[in-house]
């Protein structure tokens, strides 16, 4: 038997709202930080739950940006640990091809941060010498953030 709902309980929920702008003192949209998630899939890579061909498994053109335009970092392959990985960032938006546009400078960053419209930045991890990626943060790319970001 169903259970009935009184009035005055249906009056008190109100829809969420799960947009940033909802979160008290939120000034914008922030970023997305995935360092747990890595360490979850590395944690599991070594004690042998998951094979190396599937963590190791990055796309040949996601390898080649890693060569050719990547961000060096000092931080060692958590996989191979032969060599450092590299951080490639790409930007997804209006006016931008649909696989989104590999950001190769700094300066590249922000003429699309004064551009109208809202762009979203991903910045992945990659190795190139065993091919390991994770996406390492994701954020909304604006002209304040345009200056200081994509790393």
């Amino acid at each position: 038997m169903a259970r009935a709902r009184s009035p005055g309980r249906l009056a008190s929920l109100r829809p969420v709202s799960f947009r940033p702008q909802s979160v008290r003192g939120a000034d914008g949209p922030g970023e997305i930080d995935y360092r747990l998630a890595r360490q979850s899939v590395l944690s599991e890579f070594r004690k042998g739950r998951i094979a190396k061909h599937e963590v190791c498994d990055a796309h040949p053109e996601l390898v080649r940006a890693a060569r050719e335009v990547g961000d060096p970092t000092a931080i060692d392959c958590p996989v191979c640990e032969k060599a450092k990985v590299v951080l490639v960032s790409y930007v997804f938006g209006p006016r931008l091809p649909a696989f989104g546009r590999c950001i190769t400078t700094r300066r590249e960053l922000q003429a699309i941060a004064k551009r109208p419209g809202t762009f979203s930045c991903y910045v992945v991890e990659v190795c190139p010498s065993c091919a390991w990626n994770h996406l390492a943060r994701t954020f909304i790319l604006s002209p304040a953030r345009g200056k200081a970001a994509a790393r």
